[in-house]
């Protein structure tokens, strides 16, 4: 799957783990809107979940992420083309934000919609460029699995309350 990011450029360039991806070739980063490629886009705010079920869509157009501060992610527009998705709960291992649910990093959130989308190799060659990258696998492991078996958005939103219920 390719990898393409809208970059805003607004976080701290030394963290900016679309930047380190995109010095890899892992990635490509776009500065608007329209230079970035339809695909399935990573929006917190989508109705609706990630699920395997879109791993067509992204396999033949692209795996598309927004990269921003979170001080301004609530502010931004998602008006990207594509077929915006969630990503379920999940726990991140950056350094910033560890331990906390739904604060990933793009590179994070890359590797858990790749796993999701059935191609955990990918997810592992993503994340190995960071040295927390294997932490990030090893906490959501047991998620990230459930959901690759997940057959469409609503068994993810299930699996993903049993989660939310134990927080």
């Amino acid at each position: 799957m390719d990898l393409h990011v809208r970059y805003e450029g607004d976080d701290d360039p030394d963290k900016c783990t679309a930047r380190k991806l995109a010095r890899f070739d892992l990635a490509e980063l776009h500065r608007s809107d329209r230079a970035t490629p339809y695909g399935v886009v990573l929006n917190p705010h989508a109705e609706r979940a990630l699920s395997p079920a879109d791993a067509e869509v992204a396999e033949q157009n692209a795996l598309v992420a927004l990269d921003c501060s979170w001080e301004s992610a609530e502010e931004k527009m998602f008006s990207l083309p594509g077929e915006h998705r969630a990503l379920p709960y999940l726990v991140a291992a950056n350094p910033v934000n560890f331990g906390r649910p739904m604060r990933l990093t793009t590179v994070e959130a890359f590797a858990a919609a790749l796993a999701i989308l059935g191609d955990p190799d990918h997810a592992e060659q993503v994340m190995a460029k960071f040295t927390w990258g294997e932490t990030f696998l090893d906490l959501n492991e047991e998620p990230l699995r459930r959901y690759a078996d997940c057959e469409d958005s609503a068994e993810i939103v299930a699996v993903q309350q049993e989660y939310l219920d134990r927080e």
